[in-house]
């Protein structure tokens, strides 16, 4: 049987991956709550001969009501055989998830690292967890990197340790551009600093392409979302979090940042 490869929510993200998908030759369809030009909002349509489901939804309650709930694609895809988890949420939900799933569909965990840009781009970074032999084409159409990290689970692990050091970096580099912008420096010429020094990080290096490296919070964006992905780090804290809390906080209270006319 020819798989038939669904992405659900297909927003910055998934948007870029079900493109990518189609470009590199599968038969890829793609499924979101909201009106989006070449996706589809039918879910009997959606789930009509899928085989292979890509969820990028936002986080644990999206993907409860994805794959058991509002749409339950796991009882009306009758022909599902596979699940991949790309969005980023607990360690611990996506395990339990094996328990909740019949077993005759696999699961493999697949987050994935790099923002809209290398969505677009087809240059993801994956972290994956359990057998990704029938899925790896999938993931090499989208990305440009795969990192095998161990069981099932165990990409969801990485990828959540990943996203509290980008936090930091964000909630840090968004600080010492405010102070830089207090004492008067350039913010064009700091950040091309920042990035041959020692303070070099993946937000600073990419603060011009990196579409939410100026937003403020809000529930629905970036911003929040990294919120939400500290909350999923800290479900593994063996002791103190308080330094992760911290950073949760600072990300929590950014306010938008403008460019200014001199560049800063």
């Amino acid at each position: 049987m020819d798989e038939i490869i669904g992405v659900a929510g297909c927003g910055r993200m998934g948007t870029g991956m079900l493109a990518n998908l189609r470009k590199a030759g599968f038969d890829a369809r793609g499924y979101d709550i909201r009106p989006i030009d070449g996706v589809g909002t039918d879910i009997d349509a959606f789930c009509d001969g899928l085989t292979m489901l890509i969820s990028v939804v936002r986080d644990a309650a999206e993907t409860d009501a994805l794959l058991f709930d509002d749409q339950a694609v796991i009882s009306q895809a009758k022909s599902l055989r596979h699940v991949i988890i790309c969005s980023t949420l607990s360690p611990k939900y996506v395990i339990g998830l094996r328990g909740r799933i019949p077993d005759h569909i696999a699961l493999t965990d697949a987050p994935m690292s790099g923002a809209q840009v290398k969505a677009d781009a087809g240059t993801l970074t994956f972290m994956t967890g359990g057998d990704i032999s029938k899925v790896q084409p999938l993931l090499q159409a989208m990305g440009q990197e795969i990192h095998q990290m161990g069981d099932y689970g165990a990409g969801m692990t990485a990828k959540v340790l990943n996203n509290l050091l980008a936090a930091s970096h964000t909630a840090m580099t968004r600080l010492v551009l405010d102070w830089a912008e207090e004492a008067g420096l350039d913010e064009d010429r700091l950040l091309k600093l920042i990035h041959k020094a020692s303070g070099q990080n993946w937000l600073a290096s990419g603060f011009d392409e990196i579409e939410f490296a100026r937003d403020g919070y809000a529930p629905d964006n970036t911003i929040g979302i990294l919120v939400k992905d500290v909350a999923a780090a800290m479900d593994l804290a063996p002791d103190d979090a308080a330094l992760p809390q911290a950073v949760q906080t600072a990300i929590h209270n950014l306010k938008p940042r403008s460019r200014l006319a001199n560049g800063s």
